[in-house]
């Protein structure tokens, strides 16, 4: 097995390849992503892109970017974008996706419905045979009334824990929320059909379910990098 940042730095590589000249992208965020960032700004550096332009999904991300030098815009002026690269905290069978333990899952989503193409960048060790079999759901929840959400996901058939820091005080979103993390022991059966239920949740905002939106995902593993597809059983 490599050593995770390694397998970290080989996907952000390779996923700093699909950039061409003249985009706007999508910029994600977490760990995987600062090594995207990093090798993206290296491309902008030696003259291989000219004229892209990102709209970063966090606060740490516009701060990683603008440090890096890399042109950024936002959702509103362009409201349509060439492709979106981000990681995964967990890829199932139909590349299905677990997104938000970094907790920007909102606006991951939103730049990730706005995006032709959502490329994900994740280690082998992300890659799952059911969601939920390693990491939770990220649900961002309004803070007001936010304790009744406990019994109804538990009529799910979820475990949830209100996300806090080291302090104990609960941690606040880039949009001011709060974020609850649901576990599901043995995995979730039927992902489409969770999302739907909290989609119809009052006072959920968002959950971490990315059903159906990614069109490639880059794995990278001990013996090389390989590419997954929508629509195709490779997983």
């Amino acid at each position: 097995m490599a050593d995770t940042d390694a397998l970290k730095q080989a996907v952000g590589l390779e996923a700093a390849g699909l950039v061409e000249d003249g985009m706007v992208l999508g910029l994600g965020t977490g760990s995987t992503v600062a090594h995207f960032l990093l090798a993206l700004s290296e491309r902008l550096a030696r003259g291989e892109l000219n004229s892209i332009l990102g709209v970063p999904t966090s606060i740490r991300t516009e701060q990683e970017s603008r440090k890096l030098g890399i042109p950024l815009t936002s959702l509103s002026e362009h409201p349509t974008l060439d492709l979106t690269v981000d990681g995964a905290d967990e890829v199932d069978p139909n590349l299905n996706l677990i997104k938000g333990l970094g907790g920007a899952l909102l606006r991951e989503k939103m730049v990730a419905q706005a995006s032709s193409r959502l490329a994900i960048m994740v280690d082998e060790s992300k890659v799952v045979a059911a969601l939920c079999e390693k990491a939770p759901v990220p649900i961002e929840v309004v803070k007001f009334g936010w304790e009744t959400h406990e019994h109804f996901l538990q009529s799910l058939g979820g475990d949830s824990v209100l996300r806090r820091l080291p302090d104990g005080e609960p941690v606040t979103s880039d949009n001011g929320n709060h974020i609850i993390d649901c576990y599901f022991p043995g995995g979730i059966d039927d992902p489409e059909v969770l999302e739907g239920a909290l989609a119809a949740r009052t006072g959920v905002v968002e959950s971490g379910l990315f059903i159906g939106m990614a069109t490639q995902v880059i794995v990278a593993a001990s013996e090389g990098v390989r590419h997954l597809y929508a629509g195709r059983e490779q997983l």
